[in-house]
């Protein structure tokens, strides 16, 4: 077993343009489920319409890159006012279901063969991500010492997390703030809330918003560190790894998605890393009767899976959470 590069290739996906990704989806889904309360599992649709938002529009129609972002947001504040319109006066689950459905709805569309001239169906759009490149201050690999990475991911590494250190600031900040505490407010009790003459239906269109926001922030992030988007990127199954990255780091604490990030992806390459070693070469550690090195690859969520459990179990709150954030009242 080569212990060196199995920790050194899991720290430069923990701190690498995925987890970057899911790092900024689950701050995102921080503001709407560990904040206010809602229970969104469509936040691959916000983060779908931030990336087609600036590749169509820099491919396609050749808007500037720092125009093409603003219509990127422009976007998701649309689609989370179309999302919740309906049903944020309503019980969670609605939510949950609608923004589920509305999530594979615009997967579905954005590589449809209508709209191919434009977004480029299954295909999707490249090459949008030239004004970043231009800007990349490294000339040659950056070495770290225990990592190293390619000029153009440190760049996008180096952009990734001083955008989860701004996201993070702003969520702090607004924590604090008379907001931040009527959003807490009706994730434990909204009617109380309404009963001091807060328009509680107000604050959650903008906490949907926001945390839609911090998702498209997730999709810049994911076109820009590919260079292309498709809408495969965009399945079901991103909201849901960005729900256990912020379980696992913790709900309604600010540095739970990062920690959360930092872990599961670190956890994920180092299960992933054991087992193609211990599979491989002609003595394996593990028998092929048990697992060969075609499956390893899978069994590393299995593994996985079966620690999330655990955790959810003897503590349901994250590492860093508190079991009475997660107080909350579907209604």
């Amino acid at each position: 077993m080569d212990w060196g590069p199995l920790f050194t290739n899991s720290l430069e996906a923990a701190i690498g343009p995925v987890a970057i990704t899911y790092c900024l989806a689950a701050i995102g889904l921080n503001i709407h489920f560990g904040y206010t309360g809602l229970l969104n599992f469509g936040q691959a649709a916000f983060m779908a319409i931030g990336g087609y938002g600036l590749g169509a529009a820099v491919v396609t129609f050749g808007v500037p890159f720092v125009l093409a972002l603003l219509i990127g947001f422009g976007g998701t504040a649309v689609l989370a006012v179309l999302l919740g319109l309906p049903t944020l006066r309503l019980r969670t689950d609605y939510l949950a279901i609608t923004t589920l459905a509305a999530a594979e709805i615009i997967r579905q569309v954005l590589g449809s063969l209508t709209l191919e001239p434009w977004l480029g169906g299954k295909d999707g759009r490249q090459g949008f991500a030239a004004t970043v490149r231009d800007l990349n201050p490294f000339s040659g690999p950056v070495d770290l010492g225990i990592v190293g990475f390619r000029p153009f991911d440190a760049w996008v590494i180096l952009i990734g997390w001083l955008a989860i250190a701004l996201s993070c600031l702003v969520v702090w900040l607004l924590m604090r703030s008379p907001w931040g505490r009527v959003l807490k407010g009706i994730r434990e009790d909204e009617d109380a809330v309404r009963a001091l003459g807060k328009n509680v239906y107000g604050y959650k269109m903008q906490a949907l918003m926001l945390g839609g926001l911090f998702g498209c922030v997730a999709g810049f992030m994911m076109g820009v560190s590919r260079s292309s988007v498709v809408p495969d990127n965009f399945q079901t199954d991103l909201t849901f790894f960005a729900f256990c990255v912020l379980l696992l780091g913790g709900a309604a604490r600010v540095f739970g998605p990062v920690v959360g990030a930092i872990l599961l992806w670190g956890m994920l390459n180092v299960l992933g890393n054991f087992f193609g070693q211990a599979t491989s070469g002609p003595n394996p550690i593990i028998p092929t009767w048990i697992m060969d090195s075609n499956q390893s690859s899978l069994v590393r969520f299995i593994v996985l899976g079966i620690a999330l459990m655990l955790l959810m179990i003897y503590r349901p709150q994250g590492i860093f959470g508190d079991k009475r954030e997660l107080a909350i009242h579907a209604r």
